[in-house]
């Protein structure tokens, strides 16, 4: 499996799972307070880039 496979199982997968379960867990994070919200979009986003940079090789510095 090459990489552009491996991004775009990694996309499909991001992608189904957010949207089955995006409803409730908007409905949650409105109730839990607008900084929860601000935190868990942080943190989402900053573990997305992470796992991209991993899927691309990123960090693997190789002399």
């Amino acid at each position: 499996m090459n990489k552009f496979e491996q991004f775009t199982m990694l996309l499909l997968t991001f992608w189904v799972a957010i949207t089955v379960s995006g409803c409730e867990l908007a409905g949650d994070i409105f109730k839990a307070g607008a900084w929860t919200g601000i935190i868990a979009v942080v943190g989402f986003i900053v573990l997305v880039i992470w796992l991209i940079s991993k899927l691309f090789g990123g960090g693997s510095r190789n002399p």
